[in-house]
């Protein structure tokens, strides 16, 4: 079957103006101004948007699909990441990781999970490893993890300058680089270390020590939560310049301490931070604790993968960042930085995921691989054990 959509306004990222899309097979066959399409012997299904916003399908590059947590004990644990709560978000590209709970949970299941969702109509993949220093595995090496496994694309998140952290040292931490990055040349993926940033002091000191006296270029890690608080965000601007990537975790709100997503944003561009190198992700239902300055646990709150779209929308509407720039944060910059060939990007021979925003860019329809999974903000496809509300 053919989908054409007609009388879309696409950013892909960048704006292209009036454009129909011609979907077929999971793939987008033809954008252009105008398309009229003959006998063609195959069933047209034809959707007009009537001018509405029409963006690449989101990439999250840090969702704990099996939930997260657990910092308060076994009753912290969160829960699983449903379908829905990544389509009604605009998510058609996920990435898995663990975190602090290498034990309970296991890189075996989030593989599962991953391919569960790929077969309820989503693109997902998973890092391999999770906190701890040496990283679980599913073959014992995480070279051969991500050379064999289709879904396995880099490592991570491995915590650096946290109190849960495991500590590794530098040359743990190298050689987690240089095996994840040779993996990832051998099997054609990005093949990038994820790496957890605490609140603690050192910051990024490790990464740069690497980059400088070892042969591990800048761009092998990707750090999130830069924008945890000042110190870190500044650590993210000096990381930026040097070429890196630096991801940002979103936020359902914002928040009275500085600083918010958004200034991060403005402070990594107006520093001088290429746009092309800044990623948000939704850090989605992993927990998220509080503690005092002594380690203790004082509260905890679950992340959303909603909150993805929601910065996304404030970065338009309260920040002033360009459409364009703000989108490639959720879309052709993480698509790129993991190599995610086929994401990020309307264009011929890329995959069908596309979003559709009204006038107030809140999530109004959703395509994953040509097919649909949002409709008039209702979803159409919902996962094996979901219940229609």
């Amino acid at each position: 079957m053919l989908t054409l959509i007609k009388n879309a306004t696409v950013y892909n990222p960048e704006p292209i103006g009036h454009q129909d899309l011609l979907l077929a097979g999971g793939k987008i066959i033809q954008v252009a101004p105008q398309i009229e399409l003959t006998a063609t012997g195959c069933q047209v299904h034809e959707f007009d948007l009537g001018g509405a916003i029409v963006t690449p399908g989101l990439v999250d590059q840090h969702v704990h699909l099996l939930g997260g947590g657990g910092e308060g004990g076994p009753a912290t644990m969160t829960p699983e990441a449903n379908l829905s709560d990544l389509t009604t978000a605009g998510v058609t590209t996920v990435i898995g990781c663990l975190g602090t709970d290498g034990v309970a949970r296991h890189v075996d299941s989030l593989l599962a999970k991953a391919r569960a969702l790929i077969q309820e109509g989503i693109s997902a993949y998973i890092l391999t490893g999770a906190y701890q220093v040496p990283p679980p595995t599913l073959t014992g090496k995480i070279m051969s993890d991500i050379m064999l496994l289709e879904q396995v694309i880099g490592v991570g998140e491995i915590a650096i300058s946290d109190h849960r952290s495991a500590q590794p040292t530098r040359d743990e931490l190298a050689r987690i680089a240089a095996e994840a990055r040779v993996g990832g040349m051998l099997a054609g993926k990005g093949g990038k270390v994820t790496l957890h940033v605490g609140a603690g002091s050192r910051g990024l000191e490790m990464l740069f020590d690497i980059i400088t006296h070892t042969e591990i270029p800048v761009e092998q890690f990707v750090p999130t939560h830069m924008g945890r608080n000042r110190d870190v965000l500044e650590w993210g601007v000096k990381f930026g310049l040097a070429g890196g990537y630096v991801d940002l975790t979103a936020s359902e709100t914002e928040e009275d301490d500085y600083p918010t997503v958004g200034q991060a944003v403005v402070r990594l561009l107006e520093a001088g931070v290429s746009p092309n190198k800044i990623t948000i992700s939704s850090d989605g239902n992993g927990s998220l604790p509080k503690f005092n300055s002594a380690g203790a646990l004082q509260g905890m709150e679950v992340g959303k993968v909603s909150a993805l779209t929601q910065t996304f929308r404030r970065l338009v509407q309260q920040y002033d960042v360009p459409f364009e720039t703000a989108l490639k944060t959720v879309t052709s910059n993480v698509a790129e930085c993991q190599h995610l060939r086929g994401k990020g990007r309307i264009q011929a021979d890329c995959d069908a995921d596309l979003v559709a925003f009204d006038q107030d860019l809140k999530v109004q329809h959703v395509i994953a691989r040509g097919q649909w999974m949002i409709q008039d903000k209702k979803p159409l496809v919902l996962g094996t054990f979901e219940k229609k509300d």
